[in-house]
């Protein structure tokens, strides 16, 4: 299915990835998602994410120790992702793609350019009862068309003021039910071959290395600074994929 180059472009891209997430504790899927996206098409892109994301966000979801307590207020959220990507992937396979992936460009834009200006909005537990379901189903149907899984549902999990250790466990559980949901909705919708699969399982080995590697660098590098190194290039990534992909319409 694929050659040589962009079976090295693959593993250099799970590199960078896991890497990213060893020094920061997050990224994997959003940059995987992004590189790829620009060698491959896109639902080939969500594919090769699904082993690598759910396996290293599932460790992060399971990790912590306050698991039921962020069970006990996202599990209206976390089930309306669950639900929802569903229906994103079906339209997936009923339009241009070119078109979602410039929708992709424009989430990766957004999604930097708030975390750069330390933009958060905030919501009261009173708020997060209609709140979290509204985010959850948005969440899901932009999984499921795009294969981001940060907008808006990161934004949520910010604005309800967790600590550091919860939204990191909260985001870990987003991403792990998302992946699972997204695999069994491309699944469902011919878009998961044997081959996508089996390759996605192979991404798994130079994530895991990146992590390890990340870690060991996080140990002498500022993660402030590194963490808006990491937007700034994302931002940029997003703005290329965006333009290259209105350029093909």
């Amino acid at each position: 299915m694929f050659d040589t180059l962009t079976i090295i472009a693959i593993a250099g891209t799970f590199l960078i990835a896991g890497t990213v997430k060893g020094v920061i504790g997050l990224g994997l899927p959003t940059i995987s998602l992004a590189l790829l996206s620009v060698t491959i098409d896109l639902p080939h892109a969500m594919a090769l994410l699904l082993v690598p994301s759910f396996v290293t966000n599932f460790w992060q979801a399971a990790s912590g120790g306050n698991g039921r307590s962020i069970l006990q207020r996202l599990w209206p959220f976390l089930l309306m992702v669950t639900v929802s990507v569903w229906f994103g992937t079906t339209i997936l396979t009923r339009v241009d793609v070119s078109w979602l992936r410039a929708l992709l460009g424009v989430l990766l834009i957004a999604y930097s350019g708030v975390s750069l200006a330390n933009l958060h909005l905030n919501i009261t537990r009173r708020q997060e009862v209609w709140v979290g379901p509204l985010a959850g189903s948005a969440s899901g149907i932009l999984t499921g068309l795009t294969g981001s899984f940060v907008v808006p549902g990161v934004w949520f999990l910010l604005a309800m003021g967790l600590s550091r250790e919860m939204l990191i466990q909260a985001m870990g559980m987003l991403f792990t039910v998302s992946t699972f949901s997204l695999a069994i909705a491309m699944g469902g919708n011919n878009l998961l071959t044997p081959e996508l699969a089996t390759m996605s399982s192979m991404a798994l080995l130079p994530a895991i290395f990146g992590m390890v590697l990340g870690r060991r660098i996080r140990q002498w590098l500022s993660e402030r600074l590194f963490l808006r190194l990491f937007f700034i290039s994302l931002l940029m990534l997003g703005a290329y994929i965006t333009a290259h992909s209105m350029g093909s319409f």
